[in-house]
């Protein structure tokens, strides 16, 4: 008698891993190539195009739809602040990440002003950049307490570039309580959430209730947006630029 065959279960098919879109736009062949590199060795991550250029990279983003754009600040034809601002005035704007090198670039405050989500440094180790590449990604600002002090300690307590918007009237934060000013204002200094939850004795999950309450109050687009607003309003002085702690 001929025994039935009974089927071998079913291995469950691992799910499929979202893969992030990535435009590169530096007007340095060689940077793009070691970008390149770097980015498609993950299995999470791929390069869909390149630009030398800012104009370029604003005609790539409209066609190719990345979900973030690497972008150099300085750049032939269009430079990346003002492709930066194209970039992201659209309805459903890839997310930008500033490429910069902190000892020569001034205009790392105005990038971010034209709608950057964060930046990174020529030098950054290469799991850093894949991870930052995540992070904005994900909706999220790239600022890192280490890296967030360092942009503001370099940039903030200089003179704001002409093409910086007219600074946050403090009417703006008629809204906000006293609790939620007092995050932004360690917001501003560049602390992580962790690190405010411990300097006002509360739980992370509680600040990032009130960080995403204020998101909203102030219309700001993340924690970038609320950085700046920090120390346009004055709630961070720009002398206080250096590192906290």
């Amino acid at each position: 008698m001929t025994r039935p065959t009974i089927p071998a279960p079913a291995v469950p098919s691992a799910p499929a891993v979202p893969v992030v879109r990535v435009l590169l736009a530096d007007d340095q062949p060689l940077v793009r190539a070691a970008l390149e590199m770097v980015i498609t060795e993950a299995a999470d991550l791929e390069v869909v195009g390149e630009a030398g250029n800012g104009a370029e990279a604003v005609r790539l983003a409209e066609e190719l739809r990345p979900d973030v754009v690497v972008m150099d600040i300085r750049m032939p034809v269009l430079d990346g602040i003002e492709a930066t601002r194209r970039v992201t005035a659209g309805p459903s704007p890839a997310r930008v990440v500033v490429l910069t090198t902190f000892d020569e670039d001034e205009n790392v405050y105005a990038a971010l002003h034209a709608g950057a989500s964060g930046f990174l440094v020529k030098d950054m180790a290469l799991d850093d950049i894949l991870d930052a590449i995540r992070v904005v990604a994900a909706g999220e600002a790239l600022l890192s307490p280490s890296v967030t002090r360092r942009l503001i300690a370099e940039f903030t307590a200089r003179p704001a570039p002409a093409t910086a918007p007219v600074p946050v009237r403090t009417d703006r934060l008629a809204a906000v309580t006293d609790r939620e000013r007092e995050i932004l204002t360690l917001v501003g200094r560049g602390l992580s959430n962790p690190e405010i939850a411990t300097e006002l004795v509360l739980s992370p999950a509680t600040v990032k209730t009130y960080i995403t309450r204020l998101l909203t109050k102030l219309a700001a687009r993340d924690r970038v947006q609320l950085v700046i607003l920090a120390y346009e309003s004055g709630l961070v002085p720009l002398a206080a630029g250096a590192p906290p702690g």
